[in-house]
C-alpha cells in the first residue's frame, strides 16, 4: 500500500520554490453546510501516520490532523458557507474557501511560491503557482495533510450544527446525502444550512417551494 511522501515537495525547494503548500478540500458534494479548503506547509522532514482522509476512520483521521497540527510549518482554513456554494456555484466557492485559507497562511508570514493542490482543476486561478495531482491527497504528504485537516475541520463545524438540527443525523452524515438525510429532507424540507440548488437537483420538493433560479454546479 502507498503512502504519501515528501518527494514532490522536495523538488519543488529544490527548483528554488521556498514556501511549498498543499491543499485539498471536503464537501464539496454535500448538500448542508459549508465547502472547507485547508493548506498546509509542510516541515522538510516527514511525518508519519498521515494518510488521505478518506483512507482513515474517523479516530484515525483525528489524530493525523493532531500530527499535521504539530509537524506542519503554517496551516490555512477557509470555509465557503452553504449560501455562497449556491449564490456563486461550487467552482467559484472552492476558490473562495481556497482564498481563506492563503489569506490565513499569509497572516502567518506564509505565502506559497508553489501550490499543490488535489485533482485536475485549477480552482484557485492562481496561474503558474498552482500544480495540480491527480490524487495528490494519496500521494503527496502535504496534501494528505490537508486533506485530513480540512476534514476534521468541518467534521467538527457539522457535529455541532447537528445539534440544532437533530432529525437530519448530522453528526453521522456531515451532510451528504445518506439516507436518513435524505427521509429527513422529505418530512421536514431543508433545514437553514442546506443549499438548496443542490438538493433541488434530486428533485426533492415541498409544498409551496420551487426550485431556486440561478447557478447550481457551475
Amino acid at each position: 500500500m502507498a503512502y504519501p511522501t515528501l518527494r514532490l515537495e522536495r523538488r519543488c525547494w529544490q527548483a528554488g520554490d521556498r514556501i511549498v503548500a498543499g491543499i485539498d478540500e471536503v464537501g464539496r458534494g454535500a448538500w448542508a453546510g459549508p465547502v472547507t479548503v485547508a493548506a498546509v506547509v509542510p516541515a522538510p522532514e516527514h511525518a508519519r501516520g498521515i494518510r488521505d482522509s478518506k483512507l482513515l476512520g474517523r479516530p484515525e483521521r483525528q489524530r493525523a490532523a493532531a500530527t499535521v497540527r504539530d509537524w506542519a510549518r503554517a496551516i490555512g482554513v477557509g470555509h465557503a458557507s452553504h449560501d455562497e456554494c449556491d449564490a456563486l456555484g461550487m467552482t467559484a466557492a472552492l476558490r473562495t474557501a481556497g482564498l481563506r485559507a492563503l489569506a490565513e497562511l499569509a497572516a502567518q508570514g506564509y505565502e506559497p511560491d508553489r501550490i499543490i493542490l488535489d485533482g485536475n482543476h485549477n480552482y484557485l486561478g492562481l496561474g503558474d503557482r498552482v500544480t495540480t495531482v491527480i490524487k495528490g491527497d494519496v500521494s503527496v504528504l502535504s496534501v494528505a495533510a490537508a486533506s485530513c485537516v480540512a476534514k476534521v475541520t468541518r467534521d467538527g463545524i457539522m457535529g455541532d450544527e447537528a445539534q440544532h438540527y437533530p432529525p437530519y443525523d448530522f453528526e453521522s452524515n456531515v451532510g451528504y446525502p445518506a439516507p436518513v438525510h435524505q427521509c429527513a429532507l422529505r418530512g421536514y424540507g431543508p433545514s437553514a444550512i442546506h443549499r438548496r440548488s443542490w438538493i433541488f437537483m434530486e428533485g426533492l420538493c415541498w409544498r409551496g417551494m420551487a426550485p431556486p433560479a440561478g447557478r447550481l454546479f457551475a
